[in-house]
């Protein structure tokens, strides 16, 4: 503090001129502003400090942390309630249908992606308190990046990073990975086991929609977990199996990357999640699915599609099942006025190609000049597969905390 206030005693003994320089900037007067609250009182810090991201949720809030050839990963959960059962086997489950290596057609790194929990938990159930995941990396090869130090990677986080940071964990990617994902699958595990605490028989299944051009044939009100788990593309469609697997060794074959649509359902979803304007559960699920690495859309029930719809059309009649409001139709999504209406919450996600290709691109090194890169590492051809226990876990997150938001609020599950 008294570094601060040297600062600030220096700084004030320039204001009088510098208010008589036309060329003042707004971004000098905002951070005076800011540092003059601070020696006032340095609590304000918080009001002011930019939040870096690390962080989702409002109840059941989650800290993720770790790059992408470091040490290790991992995430912090606080606010989840106490006594949940929950062992480390629990979360491995999840984690091994993220992990690399796992067939033929994802990334080869190999990592067991085995959890360990350092908090938070005693005796196979939640305390309460804070719970800390760790999970280490051990086949970390930062070599294969050391090209992409001084040149930046075609439509990665490379460039952008370096502008607003002044620096980046060139090699991998580090929080810009897809590896940062796995505190968010691990802490859904427990947000998973929240919710079938509070509503028994709720289920979330994702899986893949499409792959480029090839789509599959899916019932969500039917898809099963046991379907989706029986093939390595993850979709619900066996049909379409083959040929998105053909489509993606050829792809990769080729030094080149495919994107696609990952669709997920929630069933026996409760009445109520959610709040209106600001505070929407479309709103936030389209959050937590765009903080995704690789994805670029978003829609919930109809969506697009819906804009070629007349209102008559599209508009979802109530009837009464026994003592239950239904709708007729579900053009909704499960969702109406930002609140969840009991009906399956659908909602489909776009992940684009994978950024990282076997080819020369044309690019521009740190020192601004013009050059080309061609990929190296072990990266997905097609994130689509290990994409869905992803969707899945954001999916679980957000339910999760709204839920504890509607039990503050209203009082009841």
């Amino acid at each position: 503090m008294s570094e601060l206030l040297t600062r600030k005693q220096n700084f004030a003994s320039g204001k009088k001129a510098r208010m008589l320089l036309p060329c003042y900037s707004l971004k000098a007067q905002i951070l005076w502003s800011c540092i003059n609250r601070a020696l006032k009182d340095p609590s304000n810090l918080l009001d002011w400090c930019p939040d870096m991201s690390n962080s989702f949720g409002h109840l059941f809030r989650i800290s993720t942390w770790g790059e992408s050839h470091g040490g290790g990963v991992g995430v912090v959960i606080d606010g989840c309630p106490p006594c949940i059962p929950i062992c480390e086997e629990d979360i491995q489950l999840e984690l091994d249908r993220r992990r690399p290596g796992q067939s033929e057609i994802v990334t080869p790194r190999k990592e067991s992606d085995t959890c360990e929990i350092l908090s938070g938990v005693f005796e196979g159930q939640t305390l309460g308190s804070p719970i800390a995941i760790l999970v280490r990396n051990k086949d970390q090869r930062p070599s294969s990046y050391s090209e992409m130090k001084d040149k930046y990677r075609p439509s990665h986080a490379d460039f952008t990073y370096d502008a607003k940071y002044g620096t980046r964990a060139w090699h991998g990617g580090g929080r810009a990975s897809a590896r940062e994902t796995i505190g968010r699958v691990a802490a859904a595990a427990i947000a998973k086991k929240v919710l079938t605490n509070l509503y028994p028989g709720i289920e979330i299944l994702a899986w893949v929609d499409s792959i480029k051009d090839i789509k599959a044939d899916v019932d969500p009100g039917n898809v099963t977990m046991e379907t989706i788990e029986s093939n390595i593309v993850r979709t619900g469609d066996l049909n379409a199996v083959d040929p998105m697997i053909a489509l993606i060794k050829e792809t990769r074959s080729d030094g080149n990357s495919v994107g696609g649509i990952v669709e997920c359902v929630v069933r026996n979803a409760p009445v109520g999640l959610g709040n209106p304007v600001f505070g929407k559960l479309e709103a936030s699920l389209a959050q937590a699915m765009l903080s995704i690495p690789a994805t670029k859309g978003f829609e919930i029930g109809s969506g697009f599609q819906g804009t070629q719809l007349t209102g008559a059309e599209h508009n979802d009649s109530f009837y009464m099942d026994g003592d239950t409001v239904r709708t007729s139709t579900n053009h909704s999504g499960g969702v109406q006025g930002g609140i969840s209406n009991g009906e399956n919450i659908i909602f489909r996600t776009a992940f684009k190609p994978t950024a990282t290709i076997m080819k020369e691109q044309k690019t521009v090194t740190t020192g601004s000049e013009d050059t080309e890169l061609k990929g190296r590492g072990r990266h997905d051809a097609c994130v689509l597969p290990r994409a869905v226990p992803i969707v899945e876990a954001m999916t679980a997150l957000v339910l999760c905390d709204h839920a504890l938001q509607h039990i503050a609020q209203c009082g009841t599950k």
